[in-house]
């Protein structure tokens, strides 16, 4: 543990002593079940309670949410904009945790705790790619960010230049936003690397949503071409998820290969037994400025193959020592990094699946949990 984490668990044990258990809110959109896998660390590894407001569970990922008794769940439908102040106010928290500024009604609130000297911090999991818009959005933020958020909790280096063209300093941002459920794919990770003679299974497997920037036609059309080329050998491809092209994606006719298969959506327990069945984790997305999901493969032994619009691969993708990379968008770069990986021995993608679980487990909910700590005191 940092110095800066121990002089954060001093201040929050005084503050426990002198005021019991710490409240803390969380003004959230779409909940899934790594951001729970998260606040359950913190109620459990440390003196908290957490007060979570959300959005509806969004259909295209219906997840199952296994919710702690010490995390409150209110369905952001129950509150007005006056209302969920005067909620917000009852709680009395020590941190308010909400995930942007795409909610009027949150932004009032955060405001109102923020001039209370509340430490407030905002999600930020937008890349900053230097767009005319993003300038603009940035340059106005400046007159009114500050006095709504002290603190900003970032994904990774691209969200970090963001928030510093927001005009915040070093000291007021953190990274490492999202994390997996590592107990849950680590588990699985362990059991696949238990045996170091069994041969990997020659499945690629994509995990994502079916929306266009994901790029499953892509990798349909690259997969299909290497297998009408000769160049697949004994691999499949297999996807898992729903969306709103997946009729398309899944009808097209190199969607309609036989060696590929679309799985529809599966809970996160169910990925397990998916995972067994495949050898190297895919996700070719055309845009994606994190992806919780690269984590969670990672962690589950899995070798990975990134489009270079992949955020998350920034902390868990070493060049040729876990897996490769293809340029974003590019059918001929993507259709190489797939053969690299049919032309991998089983012991090759066995050394690279061992590799992807000590970086997926270098970053956890017990991490995420200590970040949100040091942050309760920091005004």
């Amino acid at each position: 543990m940092s110095d800066r984490s121990e002089v954060a668990e001093q201040q929050v044990s005084a503050w426990t002593k002198s005021k019991g258990r710490i409240q803390v809110l969380v003004l959230y959109t779409e909940i899934a079940p790594y951001v729970l896998a998260g606040l359950r660390a913190l109620v459990e590894e440390h003196p908290v309670d957490v007060h979570l407001v959300r959005w509806p569970v969004n259909a295209e990922a219906p997840f199952h949410l296994d919710v702690h008794p010490r995390i409150t769940v209110r369905e952001r439908s129950e509150f007005d904009d006056d209302t969920l102040l005067v909620f917000a106010r009852s709680v009395d928290p020590a941190l308010v945790i909400t995930s942007g500024w795409m909610d009027k009604g949150y932004m009032r609130t955060c405001r109102a705790l923020r001039r209370g000297k509340v430490p407030v911090i905002m999600n930020l999991d937008t890349a900053w790619r230097g767009t005319l818009r993003q300038w603009i959005n940035a340059i106005l933020a400046r007159f009114w960010m500050h006095r709504t958020f002290s603190h900003i909790w970032a994904t990774g280096s691209p969200q970090v230049k963001y928030a510093r063209q927001i005009g915040y300093g070093k000291d007021r941002i953190r990274t490492g936003l999202y994390t997996a459920d590592t107990t849950l794919f680590s588990a699985l990770g362990e059991r696949l690397l238990v045996d170091g003679t069994s041969p990997r299974p020659h499945r690629f497997l994509c995990v994502a949503r079916y929306i266009p920037s994901k790029g499953h036609q892509l990798l349909c059309d690259a997969f299909a071409e290497l297998h009408a080329e000769g160049l697949a050998g004994d691999w499949e491809l297999w996807f898992s998820g729903t969306g709103e092209s997946f009729k398309e994606v899944a009808g097209s006719p190199s969607g309609r290969h036989e060696r590929i298969k679309h799985l529809g959506f599966k809970q996160a327990q169910e990925m397990q037994a998916l995972v067994e069945q495949c050898g190297v984790f895919v996700l070719p997305s055309l845009y994606e400025p994190w992806g919780v999901v690269v984590h969670e493969h990672a962690c589950g032994g899995m070798p990975l193959l990134l489009s270079s619009a992949v955020g998350a691969g920034e902390r868990f993708l070493v060049e040729a020592s876990n897996g490769h990379r293809f340029v974003s968008g590019d059918k001929a770069s993507l259709k190489t990094m797939l053969r690299m990986f049919i032309l991998s021995s089983d012991e090759e993608l066995r050394a690279m699946g061992k590799r992807s679980t000590e970086l997926g487990n270098a970053w956890n909910p017990s991490a995420w949990a200590r970040t949100a700590v040091d942050l309760i005191q920091r005004k």
